[in-house]
């Protein structure tokens, strides 16, 4: 599975196409705040562990989505309005993030959700 499409829709989210056919938004709070890089999530290394200090999320900037680029053919890096860009999402960690409602309902365990590969949560608008 990978990424086909990436488009912004206003005011504030971005519309994720996949290879298997499953489209859905993911708003840009949500991107921002489950940024994978180790100045985001901590990480441990050897006998030390880095704890990474409490979000702000009034720092200006910070849902401003700057730009947006491939990494190999795995994964994307996002540029943030207040300078950060060391996060690499890859493919699966983003398609976890869909915000459509049948993978809402799949992350609730409701009965109704699964694996759905259809499309969901609407067509994207507005360009990239």
């Amino acid at each position: 599975m990978h990424l086909t499409q990436l488009k912004r829709l206003p005011p504030a989210a971005i519309n994720l196409s996949w290879s298997d056919g499953h489209t859905g938004p993911v708003s840009l709070e949500t991107l921002r705040d489950n940024c994978p890089c180790a100045g985001c999530q901590g990480e441990s290394v050897l006998f030390k562990t880095y704890v990474p200090p409490a979000v702000d999320r009034t720092t200006p900037g910070r849902y401003e989505l700057k730009g947006a680029e491939t990494v190999g053919s795995y994964a994307m890096k996002f540029s943030w309005g207040d300078g950060h860009d060391q996060g690499i999402y890859t493919w699966d960690h983003l398609r976890g993030l869909c915000e459509c409602p049948l993978c809402l309902r799949a992350k609730r365990g409701s009965p109704e959700g699964g694996s759905d590969t259809g499309t969901a949560g609407g067509e994207a608008r507005g360009g990239t």
